[in-house]
């Protein structure tokens, strides 16, 4: 193993929640973690935007074990990268399992792009743009695109499987569990098959860990918040 420490900035409930959640599934407690105040607007401070321009969370640092250190700042990259690097939790196919390795990525992608791009389109215009830059058709546009296109997709194969890639946890379940939550937080995968999607993998005691933090989590931005000011998108 190459790695030597690992430090994840995180803001609690964000897509930093995926890689939190496989850290713990991978190496317990065995990270640092560095909470990010976003609607204190600390992801805009200089210092942070030096780290990760794109003034978001998760960012990742990691030491290698040689001393030199390098840092991620895409959680998909991060969590693809965290479950190769651990092989014996077995939490991602081998590349040797053509088949099952090209379903997991397929997955793992379209839960942090495709999925996530919908899901990020109500949010900003339903919570964090200010009320002249929101457009609520945009916001009604992206939650039918979801209803219609991402859950009869999600829904068909947790309807054969109990996880997202077939009969066992993956990596890939801490992006789609996340997404599955955050969906619904906007009143979207009702589905009961979600409800117990979810269920499911809050029985395991690295999602326990994962969302301690969870009351540290507000929708909305609360009155006054600079992040609302500085938001761009």
């Amino acid at each position: 193993m190459q790695i030597e420490k690992l430090k994840l900035y995180h803001g609690p409930a964000t897509r930093s929640a995926r890689v939190k959640w496989l850290l713990h599934e991978l190496i317990d407690d065995a990270f640092e973690l560095r909470r990010v105040s976003l609607y204190g607007a600390e992801q805009y401070e200089p210092e942070y935007l030096a780290v990760n321009p794109n003034h978001a969370v998760p960012v990742l640092e990691i030491t290698l074990r040689d001393g030199t250190a390098m840092t991620m700042i895409e959680s998909g990259a991060m969590v693809a990268l965290l479950a190769d690097a651990y092989p014996d939790q077995r939490l991602a196919p081998p590349s040797s399992s053509l088949r099952e390795r090209a379903d997991y990525l397929q997955m793992l992608h379209f839960g942090t792009s495709w999925m996530d791009m919908m899901l990020w389109q109500v949010k900003i215009h339903e919570d964090m743009l200010s009320e002249p830059e929101r457009d609520a058709r945009s916001a009604a546009r992206y939650r039918r695109k979801f209803v219609s296109e991402v859950e009869p997709q999600l829904r068909k194969r947790l309807e054969r499987h109990p996880y997202i890639c077939g009969n066992g946890f993956l990596a890939v379940d801490c992006v789609i569990a996340h997404n599955v939550m955050w969906a619904r937080l906007y009143g979207l995968c009702e589905s009961p098959i979600f409800a117990d999607y979810v269920a499911r993998l809050a029985e395991r005691p690295a999602f326990g860990k994962t969302f301690s933090d969870l009351h540290l989590f507000t929708k909305e931005p609360p009155p006054g918040s600079p992040a609302i000011e500085r938001f761009t998108g």
